[in-house]
């Protein structure tokens, strides 16, 4: 799947800056940005840390793939929020999401699956003709 054509790309581009605003929100976190003088670790737990460092690192990983319009990056910010939603939903004490963040992040992960499902319609009809 090549997502370099023009609608492509720029939803691509624009997912890229969305993921690198969840990564480095999520990096905030880790170092412990707004929750005053307590520890991250203590806040969210060890496991919780740890967890949230994959998916930052998966999330800023992802914001470049996509900025260079290339299909892994959608696929890895894929991933990131199914993990994500997907611990938040079974009720995790790992994951901690406000409302309003679980509609962005769901919203997101729905473009991001309709980015992956358009270039791979695209390919097809690339193929057909």
């Amino acid at each position: 799947m090549d997502l370099r054509n023009e609608p492509l790309g720029l939803f691509a581009r624009i997912l890229a800056l969305l993921s690198l605003f969840i990564g480095l929100g999520d990096a905030a976190r880790l170092l412990g940005l707004g929750a005053g003088t307590a520890s991250p670790i203590a806040t969210i737990g060890t496991m919780g840390f740890v967890l949230l460092s994959a998916l930052t690192l998966m999330r800023l990983f992802a914001a470049v793939g996509l900025w260079i319009q290339s299909s892994w990056g959608a696929v890895v910010l894929a991933a990131s929020l199914v993990i994500e939603i997907g611990f938040y939903l079974t009720g995790s004490n790992w994951v901690s999401l406000s409302l309003w963040s679980f509609i962005f992040k769901l919203g997101v992960m729905l473009a991001t699956f309709g980015l992956l499902a358009i270039a791979q319609l695209w390919a097809q009809r690339q193929l057909a003709d």
